[in-house]
């Protein structure tokens, strides 16, 4: 079984602890707020997620950017509405770019957390595939 733990003040100012790591958590510098953090879980689990596909597909690259934007809903319950994601692959064989094109559509079917998401929100994705400037 899976565990982290929460530990608040008696505002909105805590710590997310892990067996491996924490992250502030609040609405001051140096902290994540929850939408940050569920954010960074869909675009991290997508990252995974696309790795796998990536060394099962034996394509390789050197560096990803993954950029998340996304919107909350008005009306409550206020949930995730749309999210984009954006990733930038470099280091990668462009002459492969339609393969880099489908790992990643795989992965958006594979991730659980975008599986998630998507029912209660519209996710779109981009992928922009470059070689190393040498």
């Amino acid at each position: 079984m899976n565990h982290v733990s929460l530990n608040f003040s008696n505002t909105f100012l805590g710590e997310l602890k892990t067996d491996k790591a924490s992250v502030q958590i609040g609405q001051v510098d140096g902290a994540l707020s929850p939408y940050e953090l569920l954010a960074g879980a869909l675009g991290s689990c997508l990252y995974a997620t696309f790795l796998d596909v990536i060394h099962k597909m034996r394509l390789e690259f050197s560096t990803c950017t993954l950029d998340v934007v996304w919107e909350k809903r008005e009306e409550v319950p206020t949930v995730l509405k749309t999210a984009h994601i954006k990733a930038v692959i470099n280091g990668a064989d462009t002459k492969k770019s339609d393969k880099y094109e489908r790992a990643f559509k795989l992965a958006t079917e594979y991730c659980s957390v975008y599986y998630t998401l998507s029912q209660v929100a519209e996710i779109t994705w981009e992928i922009a595939i470059f070689e190393d400037v040498k």
